[in-house]
């Protein structure tokens, strides 16, 4: 059966025309850091912007509260739903409801480090029509240092946190998207429903042409909220591993699952997960039968090949637009 549709709790629905940004929030109980990350994206300044929060299965108590605050705020709408979708079924629902030609997706423990994050994603993506994506960097909970937790790129880039440069993937807690390259893609693999979604709609992305950035003077700081978040005892670990897994099949097949099996076992049996990651596995395999495989040419493949195991990209065509940026591509075996 379909899934039920959004139901707007508060606030004013975005506008049926294009305008710069939406800025998407995912609500799952955490009522203060939530109040806190949409009071963020209400205040960003500098371009039109809607902010679109999607609670997905919250207490009463939760939602009565978000309402309550978004009632008083400008430009910004709670939407609700009966069930958690996930992650990224979460995002193309809340995604949907609004038009904005500049996606910003901020985690519900995370607030924007300065009041022009919002309009200064959506310039650069507005002047570069082949940037699908820009990664923010993370600070933790001070707002100074970064969220080593949320770090997605190589250690040897550490000191480069603050610069920009192109990579294979972005980190989901915060993250700007073009509509057009979502649009296009058909948005996030809402099955994986937790982990490893980013990097199952870049490797897409790039196959399609699109660019992918990391700029570090765009940030947000995150609180890292314990609440409600998916522990290594409570599924991160099985998602982890059979999500891998399947974007390993959906490119590479049987021999992409095998030799990252093996590796997971290995691990998952130092970790004390061995249970849980041979469940992982099993099912990993089952529903691999199920998903259609991505097909690329030769220079596609060996272009993704290469990021992955060289760690680099090649640096993108020289544009009066684009500053300098640092060739990098990233360790996905994390």
């Amino acid at each position: 059966m379909p899934s039920e549709p959004a139901t707007l709790l508060a606030g004013n629905p975005p506008p049926a025309t294009p305008y710069a940004a939406d800025v998407i929030i995912l609500s799952h109980h955490r009522t203060e850091a939530t109040i806190a990350a949409i009071r963020s994206a209400a205040a960003q300044t500098g371009c039109d912007h809607h902010v679109i929060v999607l609670d997905q299965n919250s207490p009463p108590e939760t939602r009565t509260a978000l309402a309550t605050l978004v009632a008083t705020l400008p430009n910004t709408a709670l939407y609700a739903i009966a069930e958690n979708r996930g992650v990224p079924g979460g995002r193309n629902l809340a995604t949907a409801l609004g038009r904005g030609r500049a996606i910003i997706a901020l985690d519900n423990d995370a607030t924007f480090a300065t009041p022009d994050v919002v309009a200064r994603a959506a310039a650069r993506l507005a002047i570069l029509p082949d940037l699908g994506a820009i990664g923010f960097r993370i600070l933790a909970g001070d707002g100074t240092s970064l969220d080593a937790s949320s770090w997605g790129y190589p250690k040897s880039l550490l000191a480069a946190a603050a610069r920009r440069f192109t990579t294979t993937v972005f980190v989901g807690c915060g993250h700007a998207l073009s509509r057009a390259c979502f649009d296009s893609l058909g948005g996030y693999d809402a099955s994986l429903f937790f982990a490893w979604e980013e990097y199952e709609f870049a490797r897409r992305a790039i196959a399609a042409g699109w660019q992918i950035e990391h700029h570090g003077d765009l940030a947000i700081t995150h609180a890292v909220s314990p609440e409600a978040r998916v522990s290594w005892q409570n599924g991160r670990w099985r998602y982890v591993v059979r999500n891998r897994l399947l974007i390993a099949h959906d490119w590479h097949g049987t021999a992409g699952m095998l030799p990252r099996a093996t590796l997971y076992l290995a691990r998952g049996l130092f970790a004390g997960r061995l249970v849980t990651t041979i469940g992982a596995i099993a099912e990993a395999t089952r529903l691999a039968a199920t998903r259609p495989r991505h097909h690329t040419d030769a220079s596609t493949r060996s272009y993704i090949f290469a990021h992955e195991t060289a760690h680099r990209l090649p640096r993108p065509t020289p544009r009066a637009a684009r500053p300098a940026l640092i060739p990098v591509g990233l360790d996905f075996d994390r």
